[in-house]
């Protein structure tokens, strides 16, 4: 039965999610080039909470637990385990303060709307996964960019996401170029759950009923000493993943 009430519930879903989409498009286009940047980002965090409203069409609900004062004003990296794209919108707006900037794969930059303007003008890092060169580069560039203007950087080490909410092992190159680039920045762990369950059907339907939980730990400071940061990093995140039916 729940199965059979996801379908319109999904295909609601879908309609609202493409309208966020085409509306919030020309609204960044004119924040990003007749207001400037913080313009841009004001309706990039908007966008993505309208994003996570559409996923109430789906009984979707969400906690983002975060306890700690965190500075602004100091580059961050934020590293997370990966679950969907839905893990996205919550970070970007929870944490808008702190002007997150994605590291994506490369395909993602074009044909979508709202969100490949957003990856090719908000200073996010388009990686070719095909191409280590040019994904090192782009990744580098990210961080000298969040060094110099004090932002974040937002990395799933994962690679890919988990399909079934048990984390993979991370994959510690592009971790390892932030730190390097960005030496200034304090590591933020996330934990996220649950979000795998939006897609535990599939692409269509999606499940409805879920409760993504986002957990914040405390920031880490960047001691040059990346292999061991690396899995203290990795521990913490995992250790607070809880994989339920």
């Amino acid at each position: 039965m729940r199965k059979i009430l996801a379908y319109p519930l999904t295909c609601i879903y879908f309609l609202f999610f493409g309208i966020a989409l085409l509306f919030f498009h020309p609204i960044q286009w004119i924040c990003f080039n007749w207001f400037g940047y913080d313009a841009h980002q004001k309706s990039v965090s908007y966008l993505n909470l309208t994003l996570m409203w559409c996923t109430y069409l789906l009984g979707t609900r969400y906690t983002f637990q975060n306890d700690h004062t965190i500075p602004t004003g100091v580059p961050l990296i934020i590293v997370s385990n990966h679950q969907s794209m839905n893990d996205i919108p919550p970070i970007i707006w929870y944490m808008r303060k702190y002007h997150p900037k994605f590291v994506s794969k490369i395909e993602l930059g074009k044909g979508i709307p709202s969100v490949s303007y957003n990856l090719r003008h908000g200073g996010s890092a388009l990686i070719d996964r095909k191409d280590s060169r040019q994904a090192l580069v782009a990744i580098a560039n990210l961080g000298k960019y969040i060094e110099t203007n004090k932002r974040s950087a937002v990395i799933f080490p994962e690679g890919t996401r988990s399909r079934t909410g048990h984390p993979k092992k991370f994959q510690p190159t592009g971790l390892k170029v932030l730190m390097k680039q960005a030496p200034s920045a304090l590591l933020v762990p996330i934990s996220i759950n649950n979000s795998w369950k939006i897609l535990r059907y599939g692409k269509f339907p999606y499940g409805i009923g879920s409760h993504l939980y986002f957990k914040v730990h405390p920031p880490i400071k960047n001691t040059g000493d990346f292999d061991t940061l690396l899995a203290k990093v990795e521990e913490v995140i995992t250790n607070d993943i809880r994989v339920t039916a």
